[in-house]
């Protein structure tokens, strides 16, 4: 049987009676693998319309499989992004509102089940590599640590890899201090999964890769081999760094690519590239001095509701399956990665716990747009810009302020958790995403049944989200 065979049969379950328990699939599962970059902006890439920065690996993955326009992340901040992706469920869901200081009580509760739990139980072997996140005591008995939360291997920092990207001491393996590290933090996380792959890998089971890069996060650090081949086409040396910041990881996905190769590993991996938020600020903070990431000709950066805040690059490849060099405009959010990876390892969708994504394997295999039951949601209180919360139905985009009006600028407390209880959604904005892009015309008024419709759409949705999340009880 070949793989399109086991693309039909995972297509015909997907539209059949769902039963309980997994599917024995009649062609080997594919592995997983996801990079996962840190503020990265839709316009960093090459492959993306960046005049500078040159990333040809991962514009060569797009050749070799499908480019997302509109691929999403699940917040326009950090920590809320990756709860998201790892859960499939809207961020307020699970509790986690914004960025987790260290220490802080915030964190992945034990009861949610993750991408890697589920994998994990279907026969996958799990490992993660890089930036967590997910908790704010970490490597502390207190809260749930990366292998309390399904990978069986992890190396990884709670937050930033300090003091920079270079030559980094905080790293984390399997809950022992791994000390001062020489090198960038792109190329030794590749490093350790490579020798995962190399040294653990049980060549008996499928495996799940979760590889969530620092770069391009301030303090930003490069090769200074790179920050001389961008001085020429930098208004300065930070700017040369950033750039050089950009490349340095793509040589780094570069590198891991070629080693599946090597290992005759990439004929039955599907790969995936994305982006936790949009670009920082250009010196918001003190240390944001290199941040000079692009959102391309999207409204917003990191930290807005706004496109740029919350649309990233998305590139996924899977040969044999994804047509090469394919491009799609249909609204795809990283809440949709659990229950399509699930789907495709065989995971029966009634043993997954209720998701805010959905199963988009039709698109990847048919190029076949989802009929999306849950419109695309987002919420952050402390959002800039203006709005705080907004929905995407079709190509509609309708965003919502509250009464509060801007939230000064603070870590997560419980004058936070007091606000949150007061939100109250009372402006709005609506935009036709394929033909304003930039979020410049406001239809509201124009096309005010529209608006009205999707305005109640999103309160509902915000009063439902906000009436179950999680206190944290804040001392």
């Amino acid at each position: 049987m070949n793989r399109i065979f086991f693309i039909c049969c995972l297509l015909f379950s997907a539209c059949s009676q769902p039963s309980h328990e997994t599917t024995d699939q009649p062609e080997e599962k594919p592995n997983f693998v996801i990079f996962l970059c840190d503020d990265l902006g839709y316009g960093d890439l090459s492959g993306y319309g960046h005049p500078v920065i040159k990333t040809p690996h991962l514009d060569q993955l797009a050749t070799e499989g499908i480019r997302f326009s509109s691929f999403y992340a699940a917040a326009p901040v950090c920590s809320p992004s990756r709860a998201g992706l790892m859960t499939g469920k809207i961020p307020d869901r699970t509790g986690i509102y914004d960025w987790i200081p260290n220490n802080h009580v915030m964190h992945l509760q034990e009861e949610e089940t993750t991408l890697a739990d589920y994998l994990r139980q279907a026969g996958y072997q799990t490992a993660m590599f890089g930036k967590w996140h997910l908790n704010g005591k970490f490597n502390q008995p207190e809260q749930p640590q990366p292998g309390d939360h399904g990978f069986d291997y992890w190396m990884a920092t709670q937050n930033n890899a300090a003091p920079s990207h270079e030559n980094p001491h905080n790293f984390v393996r399997n809950g022992q201090e791994v000390g001062a590290l020489e090198g960038f933090s792109c190329q030794l996380v590749v490093d350790e999964a490579i020798r995962w792959l190399q040294n653990e890998r049980d060549s008996t089971k499928q495996f799940f890769h979760y590889i969530p890069f620092h770069e391009p996060h301030e303090p930003v650090a490069s090769p200074d081999s790179l920050v001389q081949q961008y001085m020429p086409l930098a208004e300065n040396e930070d700017e040369a760094q950033y750039f050089a910041n950009v490349a340095n990881m793509d040589a780094a996905v570069g590198r891991y690519l070629a080693a599946l190769e090597a290992m005759g590993l990439a004929e039955n991996t599907l790969v995936l590239f994305t982006s936790d938020n949009g670009p920082e600020t250009l010196n918001r903070y003190p240390r944001a001095n290199r941040s000079y990431g692009s959102p391309g000709d999207l409204r917003g950066m990191k930290l807005h509701i706004y496109e740029g805040g919350i649309r990233v690059p998305g590139i996924i490849r899977w040969p044999g399956v994804i047509q090469a060099g394919t491009t799609s405009d249909v609204p795809v959010s990283s809440l949709d990665l659990l229950p399509t990876l699930c789907a495709i390892a065989g995971i029966d969708e009634s043993a997954i716990q209720a998701l805010d994504g959905m199963n988009v394997l039709p698109l990847l295999t048919t190029g076949q747009s989802v009929a999306r039951i849950k419109p695309l949601y987002w919420h952050y209180i402390k959002a800039i810009g203006g709005p705080t919360t907004a929905m995407r139905s079709g190509s509609w985009k309708i965003v919502g302020s509250n009464q509060l009006g801007p939230l000064e600028e603070r870590l997560f407390d419980q004058g936070y958790i007091d606000t949150l209880q007061q939100e109250e959604i009372i402006r709005y904005e609506l935009y036709n995403l394929p033909e304003d892009t930039e979020e410049t015309k406001d239809l509201s008024t124009s096309r005010k049944n529209i608006a009205d419709s999707l305005a109640a759409q999103l309160q509902q949705r915000f009063n439902e989200i906000q009436e179950n999340a999680v206190r944290w009880e804040i001392k």
